[in-house]
């Protein structure tokens, strides 16, 4: 018969990893590591060949995770400090002991750290092994959100059982008494469909601009095309923001609203953000390949010039919104693509400048959101508030830019081989200088929240902007 121990010789052991913490230390770790050092991808097989333990220990020497913006799950931590001075409170965990006394030292909560140390990984038997040596059996409350922890509850006098379905709870009870259960939040569809970025899909109706711009927009088979050209983007784009947020967990954790990304929060398990980005990328190359070839080929450019940025591109000042610039005129290229008419030059050129216009409004919003945040410096950026009046005169002038070279093909010989009556579309000029005059206006009074293409499409004044056009452009017809 088990001697019965008053709760304050017993110990209250709390897990890490998707309990404590809605993250998992050994993958954001990993994706640190690879976000600065990509190369290193190739020690990562000869690391594990040596055992888990010795691939964490050797990544977690090679980081410095920033633990004080990490997604905790606050009722965990509200058990620990509730016992905190009355019996041993201890974080046991797989992670590597440097990282996991770098959480124990934030919180400041623990009495003892227990962590895998470069020669066993303190996971399952072997974590349930380790509290026996220290505690006893039942010697202490086991706090888990795994099916490895079951063999950890086998050891225990209670089970906690939190960020887990019932099932495990029933599968835990069976193991020791159950203390309680602290179920997981829902809403995954919800943070799916934010990590997706299902509202970014608007800026690849760009691929039908090609369409619009040959005077082909009643021809159903070459809609339908562009359609899935449409989704096979989208995917692509998707698989890259998921990829992006995945290397920017601590910069977005320090932004106001990209915390609340899915990932960054920790609603998302980081290991199905990893699975879903080559999913979605194969699904998109598949779509294009069966589409086009050289649809393929610009969706591969796309693809490489959106990894560079979101690698090392958007780390560099001017670059980065010239990249922006590109991507968007690429999208354009790849409507021509699909339809077999290369976009013209001077269709490039309007592009371009427009789009490197709405890039610099991006950058520039988001410099004089933290000038309201007092901050001087952005994250991952290399912009400071002193940029602010460059970023406004070169934006400004790139946007106007795009009307002169709208007003020269309009006065070129192009644009009378598609219009009858090319002189009626000088009425686009007022209206484009308009629209981008007003954009600048709403940025420089603090008032423009979203990504500026998405601004465009959904802002009232640029829907009415946008079907005057469509009208002038069918009164030149």
């Amino acid at each position: 018969m088990n001697e019965v121990r008053p709760d304050a010789e017993v110990a209250l052991v709390i897990d890490l990893d998707g309990t404590l913490l809605k993250s998992d230390l050994l993958v954001e770790s990993t994706l640190s590591l690879l976000g600065r050092k990509p190369w290193l991808v190739l020690q990562l097989p000869l690391w594990l060949s040596r055992g888990k333990a010795h691939l964490k220990q050797e990544i977690a020497r090679r980081v410095e995770l920033d633990v004080t913006c990490m997604p905790w799950d606050e009722r965990v931590l509200a058990l620990a400090r509730e016992h905190a001075g009355q019996r041993p409170v201890v974080l046991c965990t797989a992670s590597d002991e440097r990282l996991a006394s770098a959480v124990a030292r934030h919180l400041g909560v623990f009495d003892a750290v227990i962590a895998s140390d470069g020669q066993r990984n303190l996971s399952g038997a072997a974590k349930a092994q380790a509290l026996c040596e220290r505690y006893g059996e039942r010697g202490f409350d086991y706090v888990g959100n795994g099916r490895a922890d079951l063999a950890v509850w086998a050891k225990a006098r209670r089970a906690i059982v939190a960020n887990a379905p019932q099932s495990l709870a029933r599968a835990a009870a069976a193991n020791c008494e159950l203390d309680s259960h602290l179920p997981s939040t829902g809403g995954q569809w919800r943070s799916w469909a934010k990590a997706l970025r299902l509202h970014q899909w608007l800026k690849n109706v760009l691929l039908f601009v090609p369409v619009l711009a040959a005077h082909r927009f009643f021809e159903l088979d070459t809609l339908l095309r562009c359609g899935l050209g449409f989704v096979a983007f989208s995917l692509c784009a998707s698989s890259v923001y998921l990829l992006n947020d995945l290397l920017d967990l601590t910069a977005d954790r320090h932004h106001p609203s990209k915390s609340k990304r899915p990932f960054a929060a920790g609603r998302l398990p980081l290991v199905h953000g990893l699975a879903a980005v080559p999913m979605l990328l194969l699904s998109a190359f598949a779509l294009a390949l069966w589409l086009s070839p050289l649809f393929a080929g610009v969706l591969a450019l796309y693809y490489v010039l959106t990894l560079a940025y979101s690698l090392r591109l958007k780390k560099r000042v001017m670059v980065d919104v010239i990249a922006l610039a590109g991507l968007y005129t690429i999208r354009i290229l790849a409507g021509g693509a699909l339809i077999a008419t290369p976009p013209s030059y001077w269709l490039l050129a309007f592009s371009m400048f427009l789009f490197l216009s709405l890039a610099m409004l991006k950058r520039y919003t988001e410099l004089l959101a933290l000038v309201g945040r007092g901050r001087s410096k952005t994250s991952g950026r290399g912009y400071d508030v002193d940029d602010l009046h460059l970023l406004q005169s070169f934006g400004a002038a790139s946007g106007y830019q795009a009307v002169l070279v709208l007003a020269l093909y309009i006065n070129s010989s192009a644009s009378e081989l598609l219009y009858r009556h090319p002189q009626v579309l000088w009425l686009w000029c007022p209206m484009l200088l308009y629209w981008i005059s007003r954009a600048w206006m709403i940025a420089y009074r603090g008032v423009m929240r979203d990504d500026p293409v998405i601004f465009a499409a959904t802002d009232r004044v640029s829907q009415v902007v946008l079907v005057v056009c469509a009208a002038i452009a069918a009164g030149a017809i």
